[in-house]
């Protein structure tokens, strides 16, 4: 893949600002904010406190601002759950949509100084605020950058990394974990460094510890390939016996949530009737 800047116009950014904000975020968040404090990004999600899914952030910090890249026909909603939680804490949430763009550049670790970081790493310029995905370095660069700020690549096409996603098996929001119903176990945030089990008590925690534990998923989020568009929420299943659920999906992949029991071969699955296989996560 050439090295490029894609647009990601799905995603929208808050800026949190203020001495509280790093206590603040990590009592809400899945991950642990004092890395966040330390210069790196991380991946993190804000949930129920039955343990389900209500957002997912990408945090990352710059002149004592956390900047939260989160999905944009939602980011009202994200605003306004954090706004619940602020009580007397001295911070400041603001849209920063307007003066940032979010992109990826799969192959960008070179151009932006990044070749050799480990995931999180974090590289601040005129181009913005680049860093290694924190889910897993094979996605590449992650990048806020000023709306006017040019990134000196040629832009790049979504399907691209579309495909980049779906084979490394991470969702994207709501598009692949409905709200208020999906877990983060599931959803695979464990694999894709969304999750801290030592950082201590945040909305949700207690849910999802338990379910760790007590090792009770019975259901994983999984890369597949499809034999022809498949909506969301399709069933999936095999000899007429319901095993799961599709996802998003593009040009022949996607994500479904199935039984754990069913990932092993994968053999006879079918999304209404689409045939459908299982992918092993990765390149």
């Amino acid at each position: 893949m050439t090295p490029a800047c894609i647009p990601l116009p799905h995603r929208g950014v808050l800026a949190l600002s203020g001495e509280d904000v790093h206590g603040f975020l990590q009592g809400l968040l899945s991950n642990d904010m004092e890395r966040v404090r330390a210069g790196s990004a991380v991946y993190a999600a804000l949930l129920t406190p039955q343990g389900k899914f209500l957002h997912d952030v990408f945090a990352v910090e710059c002149g004592g601002t956390v900047y939260l890249d989160g999905e944009s026909d939602r980011l009202d909603d994200l605003s306004k759950r954090l706004r619940r939680y602020r009580l007397r804490a001295k911070i400041a949430i603001e849209d920063a949509s307007a003066g940032w763009t979010v992109e990826a550049a799969p192959q960008g670790a070179e151009h932006f100084s990044l070749a050799g970081a480990g995931p999180g790493e974090t590289m601040r310029s005129d181009a913005g605020i680049a860093y290694v995905d924190p889910r897993d370095g094979r996605f590449g660069v992650r990048l806020l950058r000023p709306a006017d700020a040019p990134t000196g690549l040629p832009e790049g096409n979504f399907a691209d990394y579309e495909a980049l996603r779906y084979r490394l098996g991470a969702p994207d929001g709501s598009r692949d974990m409905p709200v208020g119903q999906a877990f983060l176990l599931e959803s695979g945030f464990e694999r894709l460094n969304g999750l801290d089990w030592e950082k201590g008590c945040y909305v949700g925690q207690e849910v999802t510890a338990r379910t760790h534990y007590r090792g009770a998923v019975r259901k994983q989020l999984v890369p597949v390939a499809l034999d022809g568009p498949v909506e969301p929420g399709a069933r999936i299943a095999v000899a007429g016996r319901p095993v799961g659920e599709m996802r998003s999906s593009l040009n022949g992949l996607g994500l479904a949530l199935l039984r754990v029991d069913r990932i092993g071969d994968g053999a006879g699955l079918e999304a209404d009737g689409a045939p459908l296989r299982v992918l092993e996560k990765g390149l």
